[in-house]
C-alpha cells in the first residue's frame, strides 16, 4: 500500500481518489477549505493553503507521502523540487507541474524550444505593457491570467475600449501570487479538441480517442468523444502530445489541448499535466479504462494494456443558479429515468452562480450520432439543479 498526498481536493481529485481506494491505497486530500469533493472519499483531510511553502512543507513532513498528486495550480511549485529529492514520487513531476502551471514556461517551451506552431503572444505586468501587445497582436484577442484554471479571468478582446475592463479581469482572475497576463492572438479555429495523452515509467505513451469540447469563458461545459479528425490531424496532434510530455518528464495522464482550424491544421493551445475537465466524459463508460484509471495506473506504474472506445459518449456539466453557503436541490429522477445516463454529483459544499456542481454522461454505440448525444446530455443536465 502506497500513501498518496492529493494537492487540490475538487471533483478530479476525487474521482482519482476512488479509483486509488479501490486499489487499496491510502489518501490524504488536501484544500484550502473543508468537505472538498476529494475529502469525501479518502482516507485524511489537510486544510491549508498550497501557496503557503512552510505549510505545504509541514503537510509533507507529518505524512511522509510516497506519492505527491498535485490536482490544482495554486502550488508553491518550487517546493516540489525539495520532495522530489528526499525520494517522494511528484506526478508527473516536479519538472512538469513546474512548467504546466505556469502559462508562461509551457508556452515558452512548446513555441521556443520545441518549435510548435502556438497562438502569437506575449506577456504583460502593467496596463502599459498590455496595450502595447494588443497593438502588435489586433483585435480580437485573447486575455488570460498567467496562472488560472477553469477560465477564470479570461476573455475575448474586440476593441480597445475593452481593454481595460479585460486586463482587470485577468489580474483578478490570477491564481496565486502571478500578476502578470499572456495576451494572444485569436485563432479563427473549427473547433478544440483534448488529446488525453499517458506517459508510462515502464512502457510507451498512449492516446485516448480524441475528445471535443465547448468551452464558455475558458471553462468546460460540454464535451464527446470521439471527435471525429482525420488520420493525418490526429497523427500531427499525438506528435505534438508525445513531443511536449517527452519534454516535460514523468509517469501520468495530461489534458494536451488543440485547435483545429477551418483548413484543417492543428495547433497547440495548452497542456495540463493531470486529468482533464474535458475528460469527464470517459467516467460514461467511452473508454475502458477512465482517465482517472489511467492516471492512477501510470502513477503506480501499474500495466495498461490497451485504451479502447468502448462507447461513444457526451458529457455536459450541471450549473449552480444562485449563490449559497448550501449544496442545491438536485432533482435526478428526469435524467435517471432515459437510459444510458449516469449522473455524478460532486458534492461542493456551497455553489455561486455558474459553478459546475456535477456532470451528465451520456452513450451509446460506438458509431452513435454524436450530436443527439450532446443534445441529450444538456437537456437533461438542465433538469438536474431546479
Amino acid at each position: 500500500m502506497k500513501k498518496i498526498l492529493l494537492l487540490g481536493s475538487g471533483e478530479l481529485g476525487k474521482e482519482f481518489v476512488i479509483a486509488a481506494k479501490r486499489a487499496g491505497q491510502y489518501v490524504i486530500a488536501c484544500d484550502r477549505y473543508d468537505n472538498a469533493p476529494a475529502m469525501q472519499v479518502a482516507d485524511e483531510r489537510e486544510i491549508f493553503s498550497m501557496l503557503d511553502g512552510e505549510a505545504l512543507t509541514a503537510v509533507v513532513n507529518r505524512h511522509k507521502p510516497d506519492i505527491i498528486v498535485p490536482e490544482i495550480e495554486a502550488i508553491r511549485t518550487e517546493r516540489l523540487f525539495d520532495f522530489e529529492k528526499q525520494g517522494i514520487q511528484v506526478v508527473p513531476s516536479a519538472r512538469a507541474v513546474n512548467y504546466t502551471m505556469n502559462r508562461r514556461a509551457i508556452r515558452d517551451l512548446a513555441a521556443k524550444e520545441l518549435g510548435l506552431r502556438t497562438a502569437k503572444y506575449f506577456y504583460a505586468k502593467t496596463f502599459d505593457e498590455f496595450k502595447a501587445a494588443a497593438d502588435e497582436i489586433g483585435f480580437p484577442c485573447v486575455v488570460k491570467p498567467l496562472m488560472s484554471s477553469s477560465g477564470h479571468g479570461q476573455s475575448y478582446v474586440h476593441n480597445d475600449d475593452e481593454l481595460e475592463q479585460a486586463f482587470k479581469d485577468a489580474m483578478e482572475g490570477s491564481r496565486g501570487d502571478v500578476k502578470e497576463v499572456i495576451i494572444e492572438e485569436f485563432i479563427d479555429f473549427d473547433s478544440e479538441f483534448t488529446l488525453l495523452t499517458v506517459t508510462q515509467r515502464n512502457g510507451p505513451t498512449l492516446f485516448c480517442p480524441p475528445i471535443g469540447h465547448v468551452q464558455k469563458g475558458g471553462d468546460y461545459r460540454e464535451s464527446w468523444q470521439p471527435y471525429r479528425i482525420s488520420d493525418e490531424a490526429l497523427a500531427k496532434a499525438q506528435h505534438i502530445a508525445d513531443e511536449v510530455t517527452k519534454a516535460l518528464t514523468g509517469a501520468g495522464i495530461w489534458g494536451v489541448e488543440f485547435f483545429l482550424t477551418k483548413q484543417g491544421d492543428v495547433i497547440f493551445s495548452e497542456l495540463s499535466p493531470r486529468p482533464h475537465d474535458t475528460g469527464m466524459v470517459t467516467l460514461g463508460h467511452t473508454t475502458n479504462l477512465s482517465e482517472f484509471e489511467l492516471h492512477f495506473r501510470a502513477v503506480m506504474g501499474l500495466p495498461i494494456a490497451g485504451i479502447h472506445l468502448e462507447h461513444a459518449g457526451a458529457s455536459a456539466v450541471v450549473l449552480a443558479k444562485e449563490d449559497s453557503d448550501c449544496q442545491p436541490e438536485f432533482n435526478l429522477i428526469d435524467a435517471l429515468k432515459e437510459d444510458h445516463t449516469r449522473v455524478r454529483i460532486f458534492g461542493k459544499p456551497d455553489q455561486h452562480v455558474n459553478r459546475r456542481m456535477g456532470v451528465v454522461l451520456c452513450y451509446g454505440e460506438t458509431d452513435a450520432d454524436i450530436d443527439a448525444l450532446r443534445d441529450k446530455a444538456k437537456r437533461l443536465a438542465a433538469t438536474v439543479i431546479k
